[in-house]
């Protein structure tokens, strides 16, 4: 495993609240719109500068963020991951699978456009788990 961080989830005010973040903390912030994706033109246009992903880097610790999907509603509680990224295809689907026991997967493991593994769900004990295995650098 290469490594745990938080990943948190804003409602459209992402972009906000990491530059509020990397002024307090210092670091590196990276951030990628909604219309930087594949099927963009789908997203509503008041969502086009919603923040798909966000990373501030901070030496070796690293927040993650985005804004939440348009149309999906969030609320206190529901709007933090523990993201785990892994090493290999394997290790994603061992610890996914684990994981997933009595729980629910919200998003199924699969390849995205940005990872060769994505995938979401919620443990049996109510913890909102996110997996990424990175694509090769090209």
């Amino acid at each position: 495993m290469k490594n745990i961080n938080a990943y948190l989830i804003f409602n459209g005010n992402c972009r906000q609240a990491m530059e509020f973040y990397q002024e307090c903390l210092g670091g590196v912030l990276y951030t990628m719109p909604y219309s930087a994706m594949p099927g963009a033109e789908n997203i509503p246009q008041e969502c086009q500068d919603w923040v798909l992903h966000a990373r501030l880097t901070i030496k070796s610790v690293v927040l993650m963020a985005s804004d939440t999907r348009p149309g999906v509603a969030i609320t206190q509680g529901n709007n933090f991951f523990v993201s785990v990224s892994c090493e290999s295809i394997e290790e994603t689907e061992r610890i996914f699978n684990c994981l997933s026991e009595n729980g629910k997967i919200t998003t199924p493991l699969a390849e995205t456009f940005f990872a060769r593994r994505f995938g979401m769900l919620t443990d049996q004990f109510g913890i909102h788990w996110m997996f990424n295995l990175e694509k090769p650098k090209e």
